[in-house]
């Protein structure tokens, strides 16, 4: 029963066979087709070989008055896959349900559980999440690859930047804050650094909620505020570990801002992430939380702000010269940038990469993700102005005296380096 209701063995040989058939959207939504009349076991395993073959983050499973359809999320974009009949729907979700430990009787509350997959030279993790709808239990199972975690260096930082960054995660204490909205890779780039710093003469703990990747060489604890451990509660029990390294899943409240800001200030290294919409914003996000400026300004050793940007199908790809609307727009935006950012002259004829579309990359012109960032260094200057508390403008207004590259510039540098279009950093820095 363990084994029945935490893990899906995918056979080498049944993985094989959908790899060489699923290509694209289209291909993934015939091989469900081929099994909507099997066992529902080997549905599920089609299913799941299929987001993971096109390297999707995310499987929904939406029911409707008369069909359900179900979607996948690949590079942050939902793609519609197929509608299924409801009776192929409700035989689907008793069985997601039985995997992830939820209760199959309940179906008017919101339920969280996981499994893992045994794929071939892979174990994957599956975070599965029941929401009550109108017409039945919209269920979403997050994929999380391990192995896909990847190095400090191809998170997409700057050169000019990677090095001071790299600088700051060997300091024994103060706080590095990662900030953006869900989905803009916040835990990719927390988890990166843990991978870099984690060493035997080094301990780390993290409280998480959930968590999302086991690391080996990591104590790892996870939320239970139905038993009384929260974030406040659990970081205030970790630090009493001894850890050399903290990692907080999220500040939310007073308290654990306090708590966090202490450990900071008293020689760990705390690793977190906190929703504001720039990385300047972070000091006056603190502080709406309870945090004293006091505490605030000393504590903070770096904040990140982020966002997640899909690179161009090197396949496919075109390069063209940009029309005038097109260039103007480039040079407004890098008109106040850095002057040690080395760039190509706008003046002189320049190419940009525009998104075609293939087999390679669903017919979308775009094949993975890459960050674009805003570093906000707290030095000594810094530390004294926050000191005096000024608003958040002031403070976003000195970090560019200071040399920050904001979130858009950084993408508009990507778009001249051919990694991204003009497109996508309109869309994401709106």
């Amino acid at each position: 029963m363990e084994k029945i209701t935490k893990e899906v063995s995918i056979e080498k040989s049944n993985y094989k066979y959908l790899a060489e058939r699923i290509k694209n959207i289209a291909t993934f939504k015939k091989e469900i087709e081929k099994n909507l009349e099997e066992e529902t076991s080997l549905l599920v395993e089609v299913i799941l070989s299929g987001a993971i073959i096109l390297n999707s983050s995310d499987i929904h499973i939406e029911p409707g008055e008369e069909k359900t359809k179900i979607r996948i999320r690949i590079d942050g974009i939902l793609y519609d896959v197929i509608f299924i009949n409801n009776k192929t729907y409700q035989s689907l979700l008793s069985r997601i349900k039985l995997l992830a430990g939820l209760k199959l009787n309940i179906q008017k509350k919101a339920q969280d559980g996981r499994f893992s997959i045994v794929a071939p030279e892979e174990k994957i993790e599956v975070r599965v999440a029941s929401l009550p709808s109108e017409y039945g239990e919209s269920i979403v199972a997050r994929i999380l690859r391990p192995k896909r975690l990847i190095k400090i260096e191809d998170l997409g930082i700057r050169e000019d930047i990677l090095n001071q960054f790299k600088q700051e995660i060997k300091k024994l204490n103060g706080m590095i804050i990662v900030t953006g909205p869900t989905g803009s890779g916040k835990t990719t780039t927390l988890y990166s650094i843990l991978k870099r710093i984690n060493q035997p003469e080094i301990k780390v703990i993290t409280i998480e909620d959930p968590i999302e990747y086991h690391l080996p060489g990591i104590s790892q604890s996870q939320v239970n505020p139905g038993k009384g451990y929260d974030f406040a509660s659990g970081l205030r029990s970790i630090v009493r570990q001894d850890p050399d390294v903290v990692l907080v899943g999220e500040i939310r409240d007073e308290e654990t801002v306090k708590i966090a800001l202490q450990a900071a200030l008293t020689g760990h290294l705390v690793l977190t992430t906190l929703h504001t919409n720039d990385a300047a914003g972070t000091i006056t996000r603190l502080q709406s939380l309870g945090g004293k400026i006091m505490n605030i300004a000393p504590a903070i050793n770096i904040a990140i702000a982020q966002r997640l940007v899909r690179t161009v199908c090197d396949q496919c790809v075109k390069f063209v010269e940009p029309n005038e609307e097109e260039l103007t727009f480039i040079k407004k935006g890098l008109k106040k940038i850095n002057k040690k950012i080395s760039l190509p002259s706008l003046n002189k004829k320049i190419k940009i990469p525009k998104a075609q579309g293939c087999q390679a990359c669903n017919f979308t012109g775009y094949k993975g993700r890459i960050g674009i960032f805003e570093f906000f260094i707290v030095d000594k200057g810094m530390e004294k102005f926050i000191a005096t508390q000024p608003s958040s403008a002031e403070i976003y207004k000195k970090a560019l005296e200071k040399g920050m590259t904001p979130m858009r510039q950084d993408g508009l540098i990507k778009v001249l380096q051919g990694k991204t279009t003009l497109a996508e950093i309109k869309r994401v820095t709106q």
